[in-house]
């Protein structure tokens, strides 16, 4: 879907350039931008190995597991349906901690081992389950303590202060995680919504 998005942007932008007898200012921007995107990614190495290389320093020294063991009566309340000593509920306890310490290359496997580690227990498989939307949910919030992403972006783009987004970053990961964490709450209640309902629409000839 975000392919056919970008192509119809893309085509959009040559068409009413055309339109507007502005075609040449429109290749000028596709190649000056190209060409600000490979200075901005090679500007971004040096930063993330730095940021990626503290963050495994953290997760081998036991900070990763020390947050997950905090977040662990939390995750028991989010995930009532799934057992607390499941293989799934340590795999989502990781992932977030990695997720939430921008280890984000570590926290992929982990995302897709506690996916399939819940549908294990789904007892309507190739049906989302009330703990796979919260988790994705979760996940799709993205709450970082520490951006280094998008301090990386903004350290090779030549920031005076790239750290100054941690705190905005951290108030609007903890906005969307509320947000997403109450919706999916209350929707999980909306008969409409069960997966109970969904499976029965699944099986129908």
């Amino acid at each position: 879907m975000l392919n056919y998005i970008w192509l119809a942007l893309v085509i959009l932008a040559v068409v009413l350039g055309g339109i507007n007898g502005k075609i040449d200012e429109v290749t000028k921007a596709a190649i000056d931008s190209a060409s600000a995107s490979v200075t901005i990614a090679l500007g971004l190495i040096g930063v993330m190995a730095l940021w990626l290389g503290i963050m495994k320093i953290a997760e081998n020294s036991g900070l990763m597991n020390l947050l997950a063991r905090a977040i662990a009566p939390l995750m028991r309340r989010l995930f009532p349906e799934v057992p607390p000593d499941h293989p799934a509920m340590g795999s989502m306890l990781m992932n977030i901690a990695a997720n939430m310490l921008g280890l984000s290359n570590a926290a992929t496997p982990l995302g897709l081992k506690a996916m399939e580690d819940l549908n294990r227990i789904n007892p309507h498989p190739g049906v989302a389950t009330n703990a796979m939307c919260m988790f994705l949910t979760i996940n799709t919030a993205g709450l970082q303590l520490v951006p280094a992403s998008m301090i990386g972006i903004l350290a090779s783009a030549g920031s005076q202060n790239p750290t100054v987004i941690i705190g905005t970053t951290v108030a609007a990961g903890a906005t969307a995680v509320v947000a997403g964490v109450t919706t999916a709450k209350l929707l999980e209640k909306v008969p409409f919504f069960s997966a109970e309902r969904a499976a029965r629409q699944e099986v129908k000839p």
